[in-house]
């Protein structure tokens, strides 16, 4: 007999913390209409995700997805990161790296 799986949430969020080991804060925005007056309102939920391989940085846009009990906060994992935040000066050296690597190619040949 085969246990069929329960679907669950996915979503995806910015990574607005680093709270410890294996642990991160994500963002999420959603739109909700006022109650009364019917203005679409953008409102924001904080999660605290397991991230296992402390893959996630700060300010990356990562996919999650609920699960289980991990801790006394945590009920979602990171599935992936999707973009990559863009950390001062390591875009500048590898931009850098790669003109190096072109002269050098140039004076070789």
């Amino acid at each position: 007999m085969e246990t069929i799986r329960n679907s669950r949430k996915e979503l995806t969020g910015i990574v607005t913390s680093i709270s410890g080991d294996k642990s991160i804060k994500v963002t999420y925005g959603y739109k909700r209409p006022h109650p009364r007056y019917r203005k679409v309102i953008n409102r924001k939920t904080v999660v605290h995700v397991h991230d296992e391989e402390n893959n996630a940085r700060l300010g990356d846009r990562v996919a999650i997805m609920e699960t289980r009990p991990i801790s006394r906060m945590k009920r979602w994992r990171l599935v992936e990161v999707i973009d990559r935040a863009p950390v001062y000066g390591e875009t500048v050296d590898a931009e850098v790296e790669a003109v190096e690597a072109a002269k050098a190619r140039k004076e070789e040949e």
